[in-house]
Formats: C-alpha cells, structure tokens, sequence
C-alpha cells in the first residue's frame, strides 16, 4: 500500500517503515508486512493520512 501510494520509493523501503513500527493502522501500530485492510481502515504513514474505500 504504501509504495502503490508512493508514500514510499519501495517495496523493501516500506517493509522497513512497517518493521519499524513507523505504520499505523486504524490509530494502532502495525508491524504486520502482509496485514489484510479493508474498506474504512485509515493508514497513518509520514505525516499522511490514507482512508481505504473500496466500492
């Protein structure tokens, strides 16, 4: 999710933020590299806030 957004340059780089514990999903930490989110999870990454909504 995150280099799809280009939140991140890579996929190895955004592996490394979510190892890190840099990720948050839905307010809490996520050190989960293949975590499932879904429609109304909110991503918390950089300063940048990503609202999943999937029709």
């Amino acid at each position: 999710m995150l280099k799809f957004e280009g939140l991140a340059p890579s996929g190895g780089a955004a592996k490394s933020a979510i190892e890190q514990g840099l990720v948050k999903v839905n307010g809490e930490v996520e050190t989960r590299k293949r975590k499932k989110i879904i429609s109304g999870d909110i991503i918390h990454f950089d300063s940048e806030d990503l609202i999943i909504v999937c029709e």
